[in-house]
């Protein structure tokens, strides 16, 4: 079980837009039960995003750090972190 930080919580909550086109979640306890049934990650880096990705089984090789950071399934949070969520 991955431990979301409060900010990560509030921030999906406040975009999770970006993937689903309702919302998932209306708490954050509901968004932590979401993100923990989706198995979702927080990673420190870009680099690690595509190293999760790739192993995921996407290609994302030719995909540039900024196209990385655009994709839906990725949340760039405030602390310079990233939440990857797989709807």
């Amino acid at each position: 079980m991955t431990v979301y930080s409060k900010e990560c919580l509030e921030y999906f909550l406040a975009h999770q837009e970006q993937l689903f086109d309702e919302p998932v979640a209306e708490t954050p306890e509901e968004a932590e039960e979401f993100l923990d049934e989706c198995m979702a990650q927080v990673v420190d880096s870009l680099d690690e995003v595509r190293e999760y990705l790739s192993e995921d089984g996407m290609d994302v090789d030719d995909l540039t750090d900024e196209e990385l950071a655009d994709a839906a399934e990725v949340f760039s949070l405030p602390d310079g972190s990233y939440l990857i969520v797989e709807g």
